[in-house]
């Protein structure tokens, strides 16, 4: 979600205005109650949209949230009482973590795991190696955003597999979303067999995300909320795919209340 007055990154793209009422409306239409919010790039580490989001309906909805260089214990304690369960890195937007990653990880992983944390990354396919010998060294659960960056036409024998298996045998998740990050346009039939080949691969430990409100897009031409979720039916079928969605609540449910909302 974006609120259009609030500052943000010089170098980066300026949202559009996109309030939490909005994407609430959209996915309580397929039946979703409680939300992730992504802290965006655009706002770097400055999480006061998120956070008033997150306030406005007390353990409603949850975030994940991108750490700085200071962050204290003290903030992270705060953001977690206000219903934050991970961090990501971002290793592919101009603005994200690229070349003190390993330094960022090691001070940051403790912290997380001392949480009941996740990392998620937002990364390519040639990451994936480093990733998986980071995550080999320290506990904090992995969670691999859009599909680990597999796009459309990736070689069967291409190394990022190998650093797959190597984290969903430790317990790592993979998010499935994203597709038209990953050189496929709707419905995304290109990456079916893909989705079908990860889903193998981890298992249980698969969530679902919409990606909404779609900063790849026109502001006036975002994709419709259910063609995000089109293509994991497609691939898994509809009972598979609906407990995948379900599944979301082993990472992030932690404190939400047990009524639906």
């Amino acid at each position: 979600m974006f609120d259009a007055a609030a500052p943000v990154r010089a170098g980066h793209y300026q949202p559009a205005h996109r309030p939490l009422a909005q994407i609430e409306a959209q996915a309580g239409r397929v039946g979703v109650g409680h939300l992730v919010l992504v802290q965006p790039s655009v706002y770097g580490t400055d999480h006061s949209v998120m956070l008033r989001a997150l306030r406005e309906q007390p353990g409603r909805h949850r975030g994940v949230a991108v750490p700085g260089e200071g962050t204290t214990e003290a903030e992270l304690d705060d953001w977690d009482a206000a219903g934050m369960r991970g961090a990501r890195f971002n290793q592919v937007s101009p603005l994200g973590e690229t070349g003190y990653i390993v330094s960022r990880f090691r001070t940051i992983a403790p912290m997380l795991r001392e949480r009941g944390w996740h990392l998620q990354w937002y990364a390519e396919p040639r990451h994936l190696p480093q990733i998986a010998a980071l995550h080999t060294a320290d506990s904090v659960t992995c969670v691999l955003d859009h599909l680990g960056g597999l796009a459309a036409g990736i070689r069967d024998d291409d190394p990022a597999w190998t650093a797959l298996r190597a984290l969903a045998d430790r317990g790592a998740w993979m998010k499935m979303s994203g597709w038209y990050r990953l050189g496929a346009v709707e419905p995304y039939t290109a990456l079916l067999p893909l989705i079908v080949r990860v889903a193998d691969l981890f298992g249980e430990h698969l969530v679902w995300g919409s990606d909404w409100p779609h900063t790849s897009f026109a502001p006036d031409a975002l994709p419709a909320y259910e063609s995000t979720w089109a293509p994991l039916v497609g691939a898994l079928g509809v009972q598979r795919a609906t407990r995948v969605r379900d599944r979301a609540t082993a990472l992030y449910a932690r404190g939400l209340p047990t009524t639906p909302a």
